[in-house]
C-alpha cells in the first residue's frame, strides 16, 4: 500500500487513500476529496468510516487487544526502529505528501518527516525501558511478612485522534508509543491529511508491526466521537483544539485522556538580548508551517528600549521570507490549510487596524495562501491577543516592566509554551515559575520542540504530555501484585536475645 500512495503522489495523480480495518485495506464507505490548498485541485481521495465499520473496528479491537500486548517489548522496537529507517529511506516522497494536502513547504515537510523517523526510534528505545517496581512493603509494620511489585501493563485499546497540522510527526507520537506500550490504537485520521495518515500507517505495517496493532478509519468528528464513547477503548489521545478537546472529554465519558489542545503562544524578547537574532528566530518560526502549529510565535512582547530595533529587524526578515509553491525548494511559506484559515488571518488583522493597531505587512492573501502579516501595537482585546491565530500573523508588543509582562502572557486561556530572550538567570528562573505554562523555552521562541522531551500545557491547552516516555504513562495502568506471607526482606519484628 505504501508504494502505492508514494507513486500516486510522484505522478500527481489523486491518492487513493483507503481505510486499514481488520487488516484490510478497503472500505464500504462514500468517498470524501481532499482539495489541496495551493494546487486547488482533488488531491487524495477517502472514505468515510460507516457505522458498521466503526463498530467492527471496535469488536475487532477488543480481541486485538489480548493479542497485541503478548508481543515481547523488544519485538515492538525491532518494528518501530525499522519504521523509523524506513521513513528516513522514504523521506523525499513522504514529504510530497504533505506537501500537495497540506500546502506545506518541502523544506518543512522533509523536516517533518525527520521528526517521525526520531519519534519512532524514541519510541522503540522506550519500548525496552518498561518496566515496574519492586516496593518497600516491609518498611511499615504493615507490611511486614509480604512482598509486593508492580509493572506497566497495556491500557488495552487505543484511539488516536491527530491533527492536520502535523499530521505525520503526531501520528507517530500517538501510534508508536501506543504501540510501544503494547496497545492496540483505532486511528481517526484528520480529514485534511488522509493519505499522510494512511501512509504512516502503511509504513509501519511494512515495518513489522501486525495488523492487530492498528485499524485507521477516516471522517469527520462524528466518527472520532463514536470511536470516542466505544465502551472497550480504555485512553483516548487527541490533539486539536480546545473546543473539539471538551466535546472529545464529553463523547469519552470516564476514560483516561491525554488532551494537547490549542495555544496563544507568548515570547518575551528583554533589553539585555540578541535583539537581531531574536528577530530572525521569531520570524522563521512565527511563519513556518504558515503559523498553523499550537506553539507557533503569536504574540512577542519586547521591552520598550529595545522596541523599534526589534521591529525593523523583524520585519526585514519577514520580508525576506518567500512565499509561494509548497513543492519549490526555496519556499518558505506556503499556503495555509484552506481559504477559510487564511481569510481569519486577513479579518483578524483588519480588526486590529480598526482598533488603532499598524498593520506593518501582510493583512492579505491569495487564495489560501496568507500573505506574512505583521501586527504592531494591537490593544489587549484585540483577537489577535486574546484568541488562537493559528495562521500567518504575529502581533508584536512593547513593554516596560519584566513582572508585568510575566502577568500579561498569563492573561490568555492557553497556556502550552512561551519564549525568553535574555541573559539573566534571576529572570529565567522567575519566568519558569510564573507563566502558566507548560514549557519554557530560553533564548529561542515558543515555537520550538524536541520530540523526546515532554509536551503539553495547562489551562485551555489540556492535560497530559505528549513524548514517547510520558504518553506510554497514559498509554499503560500500574499493576501490583502481592504475595502475602512471602517475603524476600527481612520479616521478623525483633533479633532473639542473645544466649547467656
Amino acid at each position: 500500500m505504501l508504494q502505492d500512495l508514494l507513486k500516486a503522489a510522484d505522478a500527481n495523480d489523486v491518492v487513493e487513500a483507503l481505510p486499514y480495518l481488520s487488516g484490510t485495506w478497503g472500505g464500504e464507505g462514500p468517498s470524501v476529496a481532499r482539495t489541496g490548498p495551493y494546487l486547488r485541485r482533488t488531491v487524495s481521495r477517502a472514505p468515510t468510516a460507516t457505522a458498521a465499520e466503526i463498530d467492527t473496528a471496535v469488536t475487532r479491537a477488543t480481541g486485538y487487544a489480548r493479542q497485541t500486548a503478548d508481543l515481547a517489548p523488544a519485538a515492538r522496537a525491532d518494528i518501530l526502529e525499522a519504521a523509523a529507517r524506513n521513513a528516513t529511506a522514504h523521506r523525499d516522497r513522504l514529504a510530497r505528501i504533505l506537501a500537495l494536502e497540506l500546502g506545506k513547504p518541502l523544506k518543512d515537510s522533509r523536516t517533518e518527516i525527520d521528526r517521525v523517523a526520531s519519534t519512532f526510534a524514541v519510541c522503540a528505545a522506550e519500548a525496552r525501558r518498561i518496566d515496574g517496581e519492586t516496593l518497600p512493603v516491609a518498611g511499615w509494620n504493615t507490611g511486614v511478612g509480604n512482598t509486593a511489585f508492580t509493572y506497566r501493563a497495556p491500557a488495552g485499546v487505543a484511539v488516536a485522534i491527530t491533527p492536520f497540522n502535523a499530521p505525520a510527526n503526531l501520528l507517530a507520537h500517538k501510534l508508536g508509543a501506543s504501540f510501544a506500550a503494547g496497545n492496540t490504537t483505532l486511528v481517526k485520521a484528520p480529514p485534511q491529511a488522509p493519505a499522510t495518515s494512511a501512509a504512516v500507517v502503511a509504513l509501519l505495517i511494512d515495518s513489522g508491526m501486525p495488523h492487530q496493532a492498528v485499524q485507521l478509519l477516516h471522517g469527520a468528528g462524528d466518527v472520532g466521537a463514536a470511536l470516542c464513547a466505544a465502551d472497550p477503548v480504555s485512553v483516548v489521545s487527541f490533539t486539536g483544539s480546545a473546543e473539539t478537546g471538551a466535546a472529545v472529554a464529553r463523547a469519552a465519558g470516564a476514560k483516561r485522556l491525554a488532551l494537547e489542545l490549542g495555544g496563544n503562544a507568548a515570547t518575551v524578547v528583554c533589553e539585555d538580548a540578541d535583539v537581531a537574532a531574536a528577530a530572525q528566530v521569531c520570524a522563521r518560526t512565527g511563519y513556518s508551517n504558515s503559523g498553523q502549529s499550537c506553539i507557533s510565535v503569536q504574540r512577542v512582547y519586547v521591552h520598550r528600549s529595545r522596541y523599534r530595533e526589534f521591529l525593523d529587524a523583524f520585519t526585514a526578515a519577514v520580508d525576506a521570507l518567500v512565499v509561494g509553491d509548497p513543492l519549490e525548494e526555496t519556499t518558505d511559506v506556503g499556503s495555509m490549510v484552506d481559504d477559510r484559515a487564511a481569510e481569519r488571518v486577513v479579518a483578524w488583522a483588519r480588526e486590529a487596524r480598526d482598533l488603532g493597531a499598524r498593520v506593518i505587512r501582510g493583512g492579505t492573501r491569495d487564495g489560501a495562501t496568507a500573505a506574512p502579516t505583521i501586527v504592531a501595537d494591537p490593544p489587549a482585546h484585540a483577537s489577535v491577543v486574546v484568541q488562537e491565530v493559528f495562521g500567518a500573523l504575529v502581533a508584536v508588543l512593547s513593554y516596560d516592566d519584566f513582572d508585568a509582562v510575566l502577568d500579561q502572557c498569563n492573561t490568555s486561556r492557553y497556556g502550552l509554551q512561551a519564549g525568553l530572550f535574555t541573559h539573566d538567570l534571576t529572570r529565567i528562573v522567575a519566568a519558569w515559575r510564573r507563566l502558566e505554562v507548560g514549557g519554557l523555552i530560553v533564548n529561542g521562541s515558543s515555537n520550538f520542540r524536541l520530540d523526546h522531551v515532554p509536551f503539553g500545557g495547562v489551562k485551555d491547552s489540556g492535560f497530559g504530555r505528549e513524548a514517547p516516555r510520558w504518553l506510554i504513562d497514559d498509554y499503560t495502568v500500574v499493576k501490583t501484585l502481592v504475595l502475602r506471607g512471602l517475603s524476600v526482606w527481612g520479616d521478623s519484628r525483633e533479633l532473639p536475645k542473645e544466649d547467656s
